[in-house]
């Protein structure tokens, strides 16, 4: 017994390799695979309908299977269906072929413009293909080709599966696929030829219907007749004799004195070259039965005229060189420079002299001197104007990036006013200026909020298109930097002597725009404000009588402009001389009301009131009875978006702690303190209840009491928030002064602000300025593409359009995007401008705007289909209206080929010698560079009482390239 139980233990320990081979493996993952997808058993559809192949929706899934090492991919192609009646499919079950057999014989997708490469050759709906996963890997020799198919055909068998499988052989490039389909008694193998050269019996239709009935090897004597579809593709790249409709811009022209604001304040259009590089024609004939033709090497009855379809596909230019886009993608590499405007333009031109520069301080220590001075007359603009003739002293007439005629066209296209010559500074405050610009409720005149960019008809928005032509135009990078220099110049002139700058809003800066629009802004600010004190000192000294103010801002500005007579810029002065009410600041009061009685009757006789606008109203003072006048008050200070950020940091930067949080207060109680002060001065003997009932009623409570007497009166009250102790307001209240708002200290300090802006727009480099603007320019641009697209009408560039301004707005909204993200929006623009310029390119060539109208809504509607299909059929064929006009660019490009010498005799009588043309003429069009022939049947195979079987091959010819794509079904139960 031991020793028999020796040998079952050494038995028992043997691996069993009966079922384990790699390959029995690769067998079961591909079967693994399949029932996975659910493509086992029998596969049922509706029948195709016309054109569904290129309509429908394709899709595929994929997986990775491997055979040993060697890593495959596996992928299943399907059109998208709806689900087949179950009723009928049970019907058909007995006798039906598998669908991808039907499939080899339906004539109503051949020759699909977009589809799989397998879906042209086969006319297939779904199939499986199995490729090496990896774009370097191939299947080279034959037995690794003969092993893969076996495992095809053992997968198909043992799974039922009713779906072709192919397997991708040779290398990728030449898209070599062998396969095989299985149904119940029946197999159709898939076979290919790939050549080169290819050989002269082919290279005809009899050639062709020699080796498929060869391949078939049909027993029958009379053979069934073989059905057949052929296609023959005509490429017309010969566009010369139609002029490209762009026309070049005038670059002279763009200096003369007829261009003005017309060139410099739009962008340029349109494609330098065609963009519409090959027409393609393939002229079908679907549905031919063999003998009907003759097609061998000696003679052909293929003529292309009288094909019964025609049907045309367009190849774009690759990447055409257009207008807008050069513009944009030159202004945006700006973005990347590094040069400051020293180094661009030189640095010698900007030395000084240490005289000029003592000179300079010199001037603006006179600021601060109390003798009047004029301040158009100040050394500091001698000095900017001495500095401006230095640079052009420095840099010769010739050395200048821009002459004298461009920049003076530019500035008095930015600068209107100055042409008018108005030295008294009598310029409108409004700031829109006018021209052919949207009105502000226009939809596209609002996209500025949206890109953060500027007004269309603002300064900075012509600045940006300035500065982009110049920069295309005239002198690249130096010439942006000069006139960004001219511009900072003319900055400073305008503050010095009192210029407001047109096409900025008035008022504080718009936060929605750039920030270099938000600055000129503040500067415009700044010189309102300094102009209105500068004319109030020259003005006449007369108190406003209160029934008189209107109380809007106009004639709040010439109160406070007439009220400041006695300021100067130095504030020691301004406190040493209010040394007679000192008595005032050691009134403390226990709380706001009780300080604001004691205050009003301490000395009502002594204070006279000041600075008043209008009464409230009815209210009166709580304790005096005398009527509560509105005072007048300072403005609060403008700021742009890079002062408040600067500010919030500052104020974040207290910390959380109680005196951190005080001081925070204090800080952003300056403009509550100047109120307080104003309405003390405005009215004598108030108190803090009197301030809160204009300042914010809400914070004044008011109820019906009854009194001692039983009358019911109306009593008021601070808020819960005003009593708490020690509180912003009733510090404020009790620091306030009864000082009107013409002596106090500014909250605003325009010349300082001013100064600072001024100091921001000269250190900007021309990439910085690029960064600012290009918002602007993006914004010009979309508007450019919108106003070209309303003039074609193309429905899917609206839809692009749409997706732009989205996604600018995304992007631009936040400072500093992504260089990426905004080459995306470039080429987005880009794109549309191109698309735009092919569908003029294709109207002006089929005349789409020279018809009669029906005839030229045919067109149009022609011409729109091909730049959004793939492929568009010819109504009509060669007799149509576009087919008629698609023969004459043929017979023309033939012309102009054949017989150059006599290219303008022909061009003289061509309209008369095409209509004596024959319609079977072969020079009317050059030989196809593509034949395409699709060969079907049905025939018994192997043997004759075999079951009749589908049959199909398909070939296409090019210059290069020849392919036999062949499908043959046998019968395998009877053979």
């Amino acid at each position: 017994m031991a020793a028999d139980s020796e040998p079952e233990s050494e038995v028992f320990e043997i691996t069993d390799f009966t079922t384990a081979s790699e390959w029995e493996r690769f067998i079961s993952k591909v079967e693994e695979v399949l029932n996975d997808w659910k493509l086992i058993g029998i596969s049922s559809g509706k029948p195709l309908e016309k054109g569904v192949y290129t309509t429908g929706a394709w899709e595929e899934k994929s997986d990775e299977i491997s055979f040993a090492d060697f890593r495959f991919s596996i992928t299943h192609h399907y059109l998208v269906q709806e689900p087949s009646d179950k009723e009928g499919k049970e019907e058909l079950v007995e006798d039906a072929l598998p669908l991808p057999m039907q499939d080899l014989l339906c004539m109503n997708n051949d020759f699909p413009p977009r589809a799989h490469c397998l879906v042209r050759w086969y006319g297939l709906r779904e199939f499986v293909v199995i490729a090496p996963a990896a774009n370097n890997d191939a299947v080279l020799s034959e037995s690794k080709c003969n092993l893969l198919l076996s495992s095809v055909s053992i997968a198909l068998g043992n799974t039922g599966c009713q779906v072709p499988l192919f397997v991708q052989i040779h290398h990728k490039w030449r898209r070599t696929y062998v396969g095989e389909c299985q149904g119940p008694g029946v197999r159709t193998d898939f076979e290919m030829v790939h050549l080169r050269k290819v050989p002269s019996q082919y290279t005809h239709l009899s050639g062709l219907l020699d080796i498929f009935k060869s391949k078939i090897g049909c027993p029958l004597t009379p053979l069934p007749p073989v059905n057949m579809a052929i296609r023959l593709t005509y490429v017309l790249q010969d566009w010369q004799q139609y002029f490209w409709p762009q026309q070049p811009p005038d670059i002279d022209a763009l200096v003369g004195g007829e261009v003005g604001g017309l060139e410099f304040g739009k962008l340029p259009f349109g494609a330098c070259e065609d963009p519409i590089s090959e027409l393609h024609l393939a002229t079908t004939w679907p549905h031919l039965t063999e003998g009907i033709i003759v097609d061998n090497d000696v003679y052909s009855d293929l003529d292309p005229m009288q094909a019964p379809q025609w049907s045309v596909r367009v190849r774009k230019a690759d990447n055409p060189q257009c207008l807008l886009g050069d513009f944009l993608t030159e202004f945006f590499k700006l973005c990347r420079r590094k040069e400051s405007t020293d180094e661009i333009l030189g640095r010698s031109a900007f030395e000084e002299e240490g005289r000029e520069v003592a000179d300079i301080t010199h001037a603006l220590s006179k600021l601060t001197e109390p003798a009047p001075v004029p301040i158009h007359k100040l050394s500091v603009t001698n000095m900017v104007h001495s500095a401006k003739k230095k640079i052009r002293k420095h840099r010769g007439v010739d050395e200048s990036p821009l002459n004298n005629e461009v920049l003076n066209t530019i500035l008095l296209f930015l600068f209107p006013d100055a042409a008018d010559k108005l030295s008294d500074g009598l310029e409108s405050r409004s700031s829109t200026s006018a021209g052919n610009n949207p009105p502000p409720e226009n939809e596209d005149y609002n996209l500025f909020s949206q890109f953060k960019s500027a007004p269309s008809d603002s300064l900075t928005y012509k600045l940006a298109l300035c500065l982009c032509m110049i920069n295309f135009y005239h002198g690249g990078l130096k010439g942006v930097a000069h006139l960004w220099q001219e511009f900072v110049l003319e900055m400073r002139y305008r503050w010095e002597n009192n210029y407001l700058i047109p096409g900025l809003a008035s008022g504080p800066p718009d936060l929605r725009c750039c920030l270099l629009h938000q600055k000129l802004q503040m500067l415009n600010c700044c010189i309102e404000r300094k102009k209105a004190r500068d004319e109030g000192k020259r003005g006449s000294v007369s108190d406003r009588s209160p029934g008189s103010a209107s109380g809007d801002n106009p004639d709040k500005e010439k109160e406070v402009g007439k009220s400041w007579e006695s300021w100067s810029d130095s504030e020691e002065e301004f406190f040493e001389c209010l040394s007679d009410t000192e008595d005032l600041k050691g009134n403390g009061q226990e709380n706001g009301k009780k300080g604001g009685v004691k205050e009003g009757n301490k000395e009502p006789a002594n204070l006279k009131p000041e600075g008043r606008l209008h009464p409230h109203g009815k209210l009166t003072l709580l304790h005096p009875g005398e009527p509560l006048y509105v005072p007048i008050t300072q403005e609060p200070a403008p700021m742009t978006e890079d002062l408040l950020e600067e500010q919030s940091e500052v104020l974040a930067k207290l910390g959380t702690s109680a005196e951190g949080a005080h001081l925070r207060a204090r800080m952003q109680s300056a403009c509550l303190l100047s109120d307080m002060e104003s309405f003390k001065a405005a009215n004598p003997g108030c108190c803090l209840e009197d301030f809160v009932r204009w300042y914010s009623p809400r914070d004044y409570i008011e109820e019906e009491v009854v009194d001692e007497k039983g009358n019911r009166v109306i009593k008021g009250e601070l808020s819960a928030r005003m009593k708490i102790p020690s509180n912003m307001w009733v510090e404020a209240w009790e620091t306030a002064k009864p000082i009107p708002a013409r002596r106090q200290k500014r909250l605003f300090d325009d010349t300082r602000e001013a100064e600072k802006v001024l100091h921001y727009l000269a250190v900007q480099k021309p990439a910085d300025l690029a960064r600012h603007l290009l918002p602007c320019i993006i914004h010009a641009a979309v508007l450019k593409v919108k106003e070209e697209e309303a003039l074609e009408d193309i429905s899917s560039v609206k839809n692009i359009i749409k997706q732009i301004i989205y996604h600018s707005s995304k992007v631009l909204r936040f400072p500093n995007p992504e260089d990426k993200k905004l080459e995306e929006i470039i080429g987005q623009i880009m794109g549309v401008e191109a698309t735009i310029a092919r569908a003029r390119s294709l109207k002006a060539k089929f005349g789409a705007e020279k018809c009669e109208n029906e005839e030229e809504k045919d067109l149009q509607r022609f011409v729109n289909c091909l730049l959004e299909q793939p492929e568009v059929s010819v109504i009509g064929a060669g007799r149509g209206p576009a087919g008629s006009i698609i023969h004459k660019l043929f017979v023309n490009a033939q012309r102009v080929s054949a017989v150059p010498p006599l290219d303008e005799q022909l061009r003289r009588s061509g309209s008369s010698e095409e209509r004596r043309l024959t319609p079977g003429a072969v020079s009317d069009f050059p030989p196809p560079t593509g034949r395409e022939v699709i060969l079907r049947t049905t025939v018994p195979r192997p043997a004759p009482y075999s079951k009749p079987l589908p049959q199909r091959m398909y070939s296409v010819l090019t210059k290069e390239d020849f392919r036999l794509a062949g499908a043959f079904s046998a019968d395998t139960t009877f053979f």
